[in-house]
This record gives C-alpha cells, structure tokens and sequence, in this order.
C-alpha cells in the first residue's frame, strides 16, 4: 500500500512539475489556446502571420490568398490573469476570373485587447479551464470573441480545447454576424525543445444570426521550437471537409471555399523579456 501510494503521489507531483513548467511563455499550438496563462509581472512579445490560401474562382476569387498580421504585446497581472494588447492589419491579394484582373488590398484591422482568467489550473487539477474575452474595433466596425478553453498535460504529452463564439458588426455597425468555432490540439515533446502534433480547426459562418450558413473543418501538423528567451510554432492545415448550407456557390460538395480557403497556415514566434 505505501509503495502504491508513492508512486500515486510521485505521478502526481511530477505531473503538477509538468504542467508548472508549461506555464512558461512557450505556445505548442496557434489555433489553439492553452488554458496557462502568464506568472505575474512576465512580459512577452509574440509576432503572428497567418496565411489564408486558396478560395475558388466561380466565386470570383481566383489566385487568392489572404495574410493577417498580428503584433502582440502580453503581461501577467497576477498569476491568473493576462491581458494583450494586439495591432492588426491584413493584406488580400486575389484574381478576377472573369477580366483577369488582379486586386490587391491592405487594410487596418484595428486593435484587440485580450483577457484570459485561469479559473482551474491544470497544474493542480485533472483539467485546466480559463475564459477568454477579446473585443477588437477599428474605429467603423467591431468584434467581441469568446472562447472556453481546456487542456492538461500528461508526460510528454499535452492536449488543449478550445470552444468560440464571436460577434462581428459590420459596414460601420449596420451588420451582425456571428461565427462559432471548435479547435482541438495534441502535440507531444520529442525533447526539451522540440514539439510536435495535430491541430483540428471548426469554423462556421453566421451571418446575421439568421442562419448556419456553412462550415469548414481543418486539420493538420504543429511543430514548435523553444529556447530559453523565444520560441516559435508553425501550424500548416488544409481544408478536409466543408459545406454551404445555404445553396452551393462554389459548386464544390466536399470543401467550402465562398467564406473559407483551402489552407490556413499560421507562424507565431515569441519574445519573453
């Protein structure tokens, strides 16, 4: 009974070691996040680029693909509460089948200002759980997301869940749409700097909350790499599967990609000071 009880308690105790230790900066995915947040008084800069690649051309998109941008400057206020400030701008470069034309835009996308709050912490319980709000606004239009988010650590392996709901008003304010999202990663420590894993992306559109108007199911390889002042993570993830609920404008059954892209890939690389 004590040996069994021993070696209860070291599993325990060196599990609650792991999930301490993932509290540093580090991320081990980019769609999805990590119920940790940051220890009072750290400070990190994280550069995001994501990358939105493929629409179709019946839709008029032709060549398309979209790059987001996104400087973040994070603080730990207390060990359970992290604020981030964001910048964003976006650029969108596609072709018109029709003229052979080619457009290009770059446009301000405003600044988010993120909250996440560790109400269960991970390293201590069995799952870790925090709340997430993030309003973002520009000066003509605004969003507020919302996400619950889940995840633990097990030896060398770790897992995080991610559910999201977010609100967009449009055309200064005279649209409202809603998105809903489900993310899942698993990604597993090959050593004391490298990671690798699996990242699933749900995303579906909402438009003035009248309708589902349809969805788009992602998944596919995150590698991560840390040091002990940066690290950086790289998500690639093709469109598996996607529907339009709401007619068919793309012609496709088995991809959606009138609102959606056949890729999304996002680099993120982190500071810590």
């Amino acid at each position: 009974m004590r040996t069994r009880n021993g070696i209860l308690t070291g599993l325990l105790a060196g599990g609650m070691s792991l999930a301490t230790a993932a509290r540093a900066d580090e991320r081990l995915f980019t769609y999805t996040y990590e119920p940790e947040t940051m220890p009072q008084g750290a400070f990190e800069f994280e550069q995001w680029v994501s990358s939105r690649v493929g629409r179709n051309k019946t839709v008029g998109q032709d060549d398309y693909y979209r790059l987001q941008f996104r400087e973040e400057f994070e603080y730990g206020v207390t060990d359970n509460y992290t604020l981030a400030l964001y910048a964003n701008h976006d650029y969108e470069h596609f072709k018109d089948p029709g003229t052979g034309e080619r457009a290009s835009h770059y446009w301000w996308s405003g600044i988010s200002l993120e909250n996440k709050y560790m109400v269960v912490n991970p390293a201590e319980h069995w799952v870790g759980l925090t709340l997430y709000l993030e309003p973002t606004y520009n000066g003509d239009n605004a969003e507020l997301e919302q996400k619950i988010i889940l995840g633990q650590s097990y030896g060398d392996w770790k897992w995080a869940l991610n559910l999201t709901h977010a609100t967009e008003w449009e055309d200064q304010f005279r649209e409202t749409d809603g998105e809903v999202e489900v993310s899942f990663g698993i990604a597993r420590q090959l050593t004391t700097r490298w990671a690798i894993g699996l990242e699933l992306r749900d995303h579906n559109e909402l438009p003035e909350y009248e309708k589902w108007e349809n969805t788009a199911l992602y998944l596919g390889p995150v590698l991560s790499y840390k040091r002990d002042r940066w690290w950086g993570a790289l998500t690639v993830m093709p469109q598996v599967y996607g529907a339009n609920f709401d007619g068919n404008p793309d012609g496709l059954h088995h991809l959606e990609l009138e609102g959606h892209e056949r890729w999304n890939i996002r680099l993120i690389f982190g500071l810590n000071f």
